[in-house]
């Protein structure tokens, strides 16, 4: 143990600077709040779906310009990218163990789930706006 009694860490620890990270379970509730409100999302996106097969393109664009089907849309777009943003990133954290390698991939994929939501956010506002 380290020269202070009262620390349950090592001296390796101590001498590191290692510690707790404190992140691990903000991250674990937020894959299980992001993985449960999908469950909502998922079923009204495949039902909507569902109900527009077969139905031409102007029908599509006058059920996404509906107010509460573009809101729904726009967290279900949002909510995916995050969630799985999430789960790759804690994939990556765990299998990749070349330090340059893991924050380049973390980054790229945080930078792909933004630029995917993004690009789905406005299309969806584009399509409700009419333009």
């Amino acid at each position: 143990m380290a020269s202070n009694s009262k620390t349950l860490r090592s001296p390796l620890q101590v001498a590191r600077g290692l510690g707790s990270a404190k992140h691990g379970t903000e991250h674990w509730w937020s894959q299980r709040l992001t993985a449960i409100a999908l469950v909502p999302l998922t079923v009204w996106f495949v039902f909507g779906v569902i109900r527009h097969l077969g139905a031409d393109h102007a029908a599509f664009v006058a059920w996404m310009k509906s107010p509460f089907s573009a809101v729904m849309m726009i967290l279900t777009a949002v909510v995916t990218f995050h969630h799985a943003q999430s789960g790759l990133q804690v994939v990556i954290e765990d299998y990749v163990h070349a330090e340059w390698q893991k924050m380049a991939l973390i980054i790229g994929v945080k930078f792909l789930s933004f630029a995917l939501a993004a690009a789905c956010v406005l299309a969806v506002v584009k399509i409700f706006i009419g333009a």
